[in-house]
């Protein structure tokens, strides 16, 4: 195992600056009305205990307060975790957002009432440590929520797209096994009393062409600026083209704009 840590280290350092270029804040803003929905179908009640994990900029935890949960939320990126804070302070609610890692929580034993990740948790390198903590936090009887991101689905072809030209690092498990019901029951195993998993659509849509989606993701989005800084001059001119292509070929608007359907895993587990 002492062999393992370092590699474990480096990894997490390199994914803690990976979401930290960029600013995820402007991609974030396209999905708020999704991250919205998935909040109100928790049918939250006023004092919930709610921990976020892998929060972003809120856009779960601020919903999650304006219902009246007592909203917490971590996230591995500390510039997220700041503009968290000033988007709650905008909104007018109260949220308590700290920096945090999925697979190593700093809370006691059964500390919430309902633990959520959106599009987040699923990134973390071992998903049976970040499942572990999950359910730890997680008194018994509360409820963990987590949307991931399908293997079928758009996000998942992208994710692939870009592990064939920047591929991941070994021996960690794709992201989008997450977005896997048989897996997700797997990992979950006797911890909790009931999951439920519902597939669950989100429209990607941008008032510009695919050509300026993809600019948009290599300018502001992390993981993707990321990608290209590992490639040379025909590297990215490749990765670039077939990241357009995909997005032209998936693409249902016909007026110059950009609207896709992707998929993703909605779980709903009770803690055992």
């Amino acid at each position: 195992m002492e062999s393992v840590a370092p590699d474990i280290a480096v990894l997490k350092s390199k994914m803690r600056a990976s979401w930290m270029a960029g600013d995820f804040g402007v991609i974030a803003r396209y999905a708020e009305k999704a991250e919205e929905d998935f909040v109100h179908r928790l049918q939250l009640s006023p004092g919930t205990r709610l921990l976020d994990v892998a929060c972003g900029t809120g856009n779960t935890a601020i919903p999650a307060a304006r219902a009246g949960a007592t909203v917490t939320g971590v996230d591995i990126a500390p510039n997220l975790i700041a503009q968290a804070r000033e988007r709650a302070r905008e909104a007018g609610v109260a949220a308590d957002f700290r920096e945090g890692d999925a697979e190593q929580l700093d809370f006691p034993d059964a500390s919430f009432d309902a633990v959520i990740s959106v599009f987040g948790a699923m990134f973390a390198p071992r998903p049976e440590r970040t499942v572990a903590e999950l359910l730890r936090v997680c008194r018994p009887g509360g409820t963990i929520a987590m949307a991931n991101w399908t293997p079928s689905g758009f996000t998942g072809k992208m994710f692939a797209l870009s592990a064939k030209h920047v591929p991941p690092p070994p021996g960690i498990p794709a992201p989008v096994m997450w977005g896997e019901e048989a897996t997700v029951r797997q990992r979950f195993g006797s911890g909790a009393k009931q999951v439920k998993c519902t597939r669950v659509m989100f429209e990607f849509r941008f008032s510009f062409p695919p050509s300026q989606v993809v600019q948009l993701f290599r300018d502001y989005f992390g993981p993707t600026q990321v990608a290209f800084s590992r490639l040379d001059a025909n590297g990215q001119a490749a990765m670039a083209a077939d990241l357009e292509r995909l997005w032209t070929e998936h693409n249902q608007a016909t007026d110059g704009t950009t609207l896709i359907p992707g998929e993703y895993l909605e779980v709903h587990a009770v803690r055992a």
